[in-house]
């Protein structure tokens, strides 16, 4: 299960605060959400401090928002932020070899 709570909410900027597991049903549940308010071109901070474990679907979304430029990512635990890093550099040796080829 994850709580997704807003911790500040202004015309400008929108923080989420996660509660929980990032996984199943509430992996796409998340990414709608972001996906509306990077629509609406407005910046959002995900605050992973009280994440306790992100499934494979999960640190995918994680990765993928970070790299759009429109979300931030804040105080993850270390193994989840390491595994966003790692999922970011595979993405990036897997698509230089598809260019080489």
């Amino acid at each position: 299960m994850l709580r997704i709570s807003f911790d500040a909410m202004n015309g400008h900027t929108i923080t989420l605060r996660l509660d929980g597991q990032l996984i199943g049903r509430w992996v796409r549940l998340l990414q709608r959400f972001c996906a509306i308010q990077m629509k609406k071109q407005v910046p959002v901070t995900l605050d992973l401090q009280n994440v306790s474990f992100a499934d494979r679907e999960g640190i995918a979304l994680l990765r993928r928002l970070s790299e759009a430029g429109r979300v931030q990512i804040v105080n993850a635990l270390p193994f989840i932020a390491e595994q966003i890093r790692s999922a970011t550099h595979a993405v990036k040796r897997g698509r230089k070899k598809r260019t080489c080829q």
